[in-house]
Order: C-alpha cells, then structure tokens, then sequence
C-alpha cells in the first residue's frame, strides 16, 4: 500500500509524536508502539520530512532507559533550542513497578540534551522531578515547554490532575518556570477547568495576534480540541467548532514553516483489524494543515501538498449529474471498482429542505452496501456510516445496536443551502474526508477492502456539479531524504 502522505513503521505503530521544525525539515519523534508482550521499554523515534508528503525514518532517538530504570517508558514532551544552539527534550518517565503514594505508576518529568544536532542524546537524571503539592503523582506528565518572551522566562505546561476533588474533572494543565532550563519552580495552574479526567499533549502557540490552547481531551470523548485568547494568560475562549478530527485522531501536536502551521496526530487501529473493533492507542501518523480565519478561528484540512500527489484520473460521475428524491433516496454508482487509493472530489449543489446526501465509499454493484460519508444539513453535521451495520439478530427487526451511525465519528459542521466540497483520501484501510476544507473527519476502513464509489440523496435534490476520481502516479519521483542524513545514536 503506498503511504505517501501517512507513515507507519513496519511493524509497528505510530504514538505521540513531538513534532520540531528546523531549517525548513520537520523531526517528527514519536512513541514507538511495538505492541510486544512482554512489554519492552517505551523508546523515541524519529521521522523527518521536508514536504509533508514523504517521510523517513531515522530509528530510535532516545532509547528506553532499561526495565529498572525510571524511564523505561518515555512518553510525551516537547523539544527546544538554547541560545547556545543546543536542543532540549523534555519528556515523561514512566516504569510501571515504580509506584507513587497513591499506588499507581509514578511518572516523572525527565531531560535530555542533544548538541549535535539531534544525532544523539544526553540524559540528566539530576534534572528530574515529580508531581508538585496538591497534584497526582501518577498524572505528571506530557510536559511542554516554550519561551515566554514578555515574561522572560521558559514555562512548562504539563498534563496532571488535583489529588482532591471528583474523579472525573480533576484534569488540570500544571505548570512550571525556569531561567535555564535545568532547575523549574512550580506556578499557579495554566488552565484548570475542572471539566475532564486530563487534558493530553498540551501546547500552545502564537499566531497573528491570538494565543491558542491546544490539548487532547481525555474523556469519553477521546479528541484532540483548541482553545483561544489575546494573551497567554487568557481567558480562554471556546469557539464554535473545537475539535480538530473525530475520536479517531489523537493527540495532535503542531509545528509551523513559512507562516503556516500543521498538526501531527494519529489515526487509531482497532482491535483485530475489524470495524467493530475497539479502538487502540497509536495507530499511523497523520497531518493536518490549521488555517486561521479572520475572527481567530481554525479551520483544517490534509496539506495540499499530499492531495497534489493523486494526479492520475480515474472513472467518476458525469458532472451536473441531478440526484432527485423528494420524499425517498437516489444514488449514482461509478460502473467500476475505485482503486485502492484515491482522491475523490465531490462538489454537491444542496437544495432547500434536503434530509441528507453525500458519497459511498466502497460500495456494491448497486450502491445498498458500503461505506457512507453522510451530509445532514437539519443537524449541522457531517457523520461516518456503514450498511449492513452489525448483523442482525434472530428477529427481522433487530438491526444489532439500532444506531443512526458510528456515533463517535460525526463532526458539526454548517451545512446550509448551495454547494459543499466534500474531498476523501482514501489510502488501504485509511480514510480522511474533509468538508468545505474546513472539517476533517478520519477513520478506519476494514471490513471492506474494495468497491465502487457514489453519490446518494435522501428526501431532497442534490445536483453533482464535480465528482472527479485521482490515483497516485505509482512512478511519481520521490523526494524523500536519505535516513544517514540524520542518523542517530541510542542515548
């Protein structure tokens, strides 16, 4: 399967990863999730990319410290650059036989340096540090660091919880300062909403004048969302649509080049490789492009260098194609089976008062079975379907979980009269579908390998002024870079 645009290692998968921009070349390290029993020490890799399109892989970065260490596994942190041109990454420690006072894993806040231009890595075991008074000690983590130039101090935002208060919204974004980056004295909390179990991977960032709050929600809800202020101090505002991706895509993390900034986050695996599966931590990375609007609010979408890649056209539908069902449904199926990747643009001119439409996605001969990427303009949403849903009970009417969609995977979104671009990336079992490229929805797509693509409508009209299909140029020249050019060495 040809992942440009998307990486995973062979035989792995792709966790956290802690993005670094530099020169132009993106380092991307990550959590290197081997998924191996007994379980093995948690490492860093690396992968490095100066298009966003293909992505090399350097190996490890900073190696777990071994079983009796107190980083045997590293977790989350955040890389960054002295005046001096040395590189710091701070990242969470985590054994899981090393226990704090409320008897779970202890994790800690752990450095290292590199003055060589991430080749290599010294650990500072001096430098480490646990949950400050008043916080968890088995949530002290994912810590973040940044320079606040108006306060002329490093801060450190970190992931923790209270130790008092209901179990469930104890989440609290803790921070820390430093003068050199070496001894941290612990500050008031930078964002403490009382809302959440904890707020993952948190960042922040400036751009043309507002502040933004970036964090993965863990909760039920599993999602990657944004907050944004004029000050770093906040308040914190919350905007219309705060999510960056569905539940399938995960602890994103971002970095910027030429005044543009992408996010670096993970679609998840399921259990067994199925549909049904529950969804796993880490999976295979996956980019995002933020564009900011004028009011401060984001917007996000695949780069368009990686949609620029499919190039070779493939069978679609007849544009101007009219879908007409006022009060029942009407498809259209392309006559052959779409390859296994693949760009669809799909442009749908939407009338007044229509129910639902959008595309199929590995579709029967006849468009009833497949996958469903469904426009729903009276609830303001975009939602991932499949039919047949499970499978049916020992009654006719018993269409196992009776549910209207994957009810995880649905993003808000204004869908009013008129035309709406909706684009899919399909890659193997890797779906990305982004509307009017403002709202990206990913997923998994298991259970059905291969089949056709369509347009449908229910209870309305839709007319199909673009519905074009793209494969990748399999000859296309690769520009990737040579993986000695940044070889590393196991610290």
């Amino acid at each position: 399967m040809d992942q440009r645009g998307f990486y995973r290692p062979e035989g792995a998968w792709v966790g956290d990863v802690i993005p670094w921009q530099e020169d132009g070349v993106f380092h991307l390290f990550y959590l290197y999730e081997s998924r191996r029993t007994p379980k093995e020490g948690m490492p860093w890799h690396r992968l490095v990319s100066d298009d966003l399109v293909h992505f090399t892989g350097t190996g490890s970065a900073i190696a777990s410290g071994g079983s009796d260490a107190a980083d045997f596994n590293i977790y989350t942190g955040s890389i960054v650059l002295d005046s001096d041109g040395v590189h710091h990454a701070f990242y969470t420690g985590q054994n899981p036989d090393r226990r704090g006072v409320d008897g779970r894993a202890l994790q800690l806040v752990m450095h290292a340096t590199s003055d060589d231009g991430m080749r290599s890595w010294e650990r500072h075991p001096d430098d480490t540090f646990g949950a400050t008074a008043g916080y968890e000690t088995a949530d002290w983590r994912d810590p973040f660091v940044f320079w606040d130039a108006e306060g002329g101090v490093w801060r450190m935002l970190i992931t923790a919880r209270h130790a008092k208060g209901p179990d469930r919204r104890r989440g609290v974004i803790a921070q820390c300062t430093s003068a050199d980056l070496r001894s941290w004295t612990p500050a008031a909390p930078f964002w403490d909403p009382r809302r959440y179990i904890a707020h993952e991977c948190p960042e922040v960032f400036e751009w043309n004048g507002w502040w933004y709050l970036v964090y993965s929600e863990f909760s039920e809800s599993f999602t990657t969302r944004y907050r944004m202020a004029r000050s770093l101090h906040g308040p914190w505002l919350v905007p219309p649509h705060d999510s960056l991706d569905g539940r399938a895509y995960y602890a994103a993390k971002s970095a910027a080049r030429d005044g543009r900034r992408f996010f670096f986050g993970w679609i998840a695996s399921r259990d067994g490789a199925i549909d049904d599966g529950a969804w796993q931590w880490a999976g295979t990375l996956s980019v995002l492009e933020a564009e900011q609007r004028a009011d401060g609010t984001l917007r996000f979408h695949p780069p368009r260098e990686f949609a620029g890649t499919f190039d070779l056209p493939e069978p679609g539908l007849a544009g101007g194609t009219v879908l007409s069902a006022p009060d029942g449904y009407a498809d259209a199926v392309v006559p052959v089976v779409a390859p296994p990747s693949f760009l669809l643009r799909a442009r749908l001119d939407i009338s007044v008062g229509t129910t639902e439409c959008g595309v199929l996605l590995r579709a029967s001969d006849d468009g009833d079975e497949g996958y469903v990427l469904r426009l729903e303009p009276g609830r303001g949403r975009l939602v991932f379907d499949r039919w047949p849903r499970r499978g049916t009970g020992s009654e006719q009417w018993q269409i196992s979980g009776d549910v209207p969609h994957f009810v995880e995977l649905e993003r808000p979104a204004r869908i009013e009269p008129g035309v709406h671009t909706l684009e899919v990336i399909v890659d193997g079992d890797l779906c990305v579908a982004t509307l009017d490229d403002s709202v990206v929805l990913s997923t998994r797509l298991y259970d059905r390998p291969s089949g056709r693509v369509g347009a449908f409508v229910g209870e309305g009209s839709v007319v199909v002024s673009e519905f074009t299909v793209r494969s990748p140029r399999l000859d296309s020249p690769s520009v990737e870079r040579s993986a000695n050019e940044f070889a590393t060495t196991d610290a």
